[in-house]
């Protein structure tokens, strides 16, 4: 038997040394078999990659230029996710294509009882379906939503029918809705690929495009309720680019985002889905838009990854959809509870701003307001 006798002090300085070279070794083949010409994984499509740095924690990501419709960049652009509550966007677009502004919708009991986050509507309210946009766009209001689906097409289920008709023209092919919210449920599904197109063409709208965009907004009832909102879109208060957006959240879907940026005469949409969380979802769209706008601005090619090619709708969430707390089951009802007091806080801080007129609204400069007595949308300058 041949022993090896080494000093210690010189033991630990070779071990790093071969551990370093054998990584530089490793990553070099790595890199160089994801730049072989032609290469496929097994989706069969010829530009897929099997990596990407600029969003690894989320499941699906997508940057795509508004004028051209041509993805500048994507991860796992058609698969299968959870909507959350970026249907609202196609609940807008149905809305508005279906029913006029200034039509007035009675809030039901099946509507005002929707599970959070609510607008706060009271059965028999009668509310504008301008007012239920803003609600539904802005503080993504699930009552809102089903109150539309409701005083448009008469019920929830007729509605949804309109929708993923909507969809398929839109050329949203790989989306099935089954409610106006986006609340879970069985059979619903969308890409990132197929949460652009449908933004692509909420874009068309100027009435939609001026409600993203909006950062707090007082809208109400004809009874003269007033209702406080704060747009649930982060970005509008770090990025100036930002034109709107529609965020979402559920358990088995994760956060989620769509928005619009623009650059000079240049725009592009990004959408993610299935972030671990909100923080991770800003700081990957933030990323996702700059990218996104390199890729269009230097004329580069299109950059495509694929990680995952089997769906997530099977699977549970990020871990939360069952939680043991002291080696006992519970299926999360009080931390709905307390979303929901978290929600009403937001709302009477953003009551509390508003009053002060301390509301730092830089982009805009201005809050909107909706009068109970009037149909147009009057700004109040601060």
């Amino acid at each position: 038997m041949i022993k090896f006798h080494c000093k210690k002090k010189y033991c630990l300085p070779l071990i790093y040394i071969v551990i370093s070279i054998f990584f530089l070794f490793y990553s070099n083949i790595i890199s160089a078999s994801d730049k072989l010409p032609g290469f496929k994984n097994n989706t069969g499509y010829t530009g897929y990659k099997n990596k990407s740095n600029i969003a690894p924690k989320t499941r699906a990501v997508v940057a795509m230029d508004v004028s051209t419709g041509k993805i500048l960049y994507a991860k796992n652009p058609d698969l299968k996710c959870f909507p959350a509550s970026t249907t609202k966007l196609m609940t807008a677009i149905v809305s508005i294509e279906n029913a006029d502004l200034n039509r007035i919708v009675i809030v039901s009991k099946n509507a005002s009882n929707v599970s959070p986050h609510r607008a706060g509507f009271k059965t028999g309210d009668k509310v504008t379906v301008e007012k239920l946009l803003y609600a539904a766009l802005i503080g993504s209001a699930n009552d809102a939503a089903v109150a539309l689906a409701e005083g448009i097409s008469g019920s929830v289920p007729e509605f949804v029918e309109l929708m993923n008709k909507k969809a398929a023209e839109i050329g949203a092919n790989n989306t099935r809705f089954i409610n106006p919210n986006g609340l879970p449920g069985t059979g619903q599904y969308i890409t990132a690929s197929d949460l652009s197109k449908i933004m692509q063409y909420a874009l068309r709208y100027p009435i939609l495009k001026e409600i993203i965009g909006t950062r707090f907004a007082e809208i109400s009832t004809l009874g003269g309720t007033p209702i406080f909102l704060k747009n649930t879109n982060k970005l509008l208060w770090s990025d100036e680019e930002i034109i709107g957006g529609k965020t979402g959240y559920t358990r088995r879907a994760g956060h989620c985002f769509v928005g619009a940026a623009e650059r000079e005469n240049d725009k592009i949409i990004v959408a993610l889905l299935g972030s671990p969380s909100r923080k991770d979802l800003w700081k990957q769209s933030e990323t996702l838009i700059e990218k996104g706008f390199e890729v269009k601005e230097n004329g580069e090619e299109p950059l495509v990854y694929c990680t995952q090619t089997k769906s997530f709708l099977e699977k549970s969430s990020f871990g939360n959809s069952v939680k043991l707390k002291n080696n006992k089951k519970y299926s999360g009802k009080r931390s709905i509870s307390r979303k929901s007091k978290k929600h009403k806080r937001e709302q009477m801080l953003a009551k509390n701003n508003y009053i002060n007129k301390n509301i730092a609204n830089a982009k805009y400069n201005s809050v909107k307001i909706i009068n109970s007595s009037a149909s147009t949308k009057d700004e109040i300058k601060i």
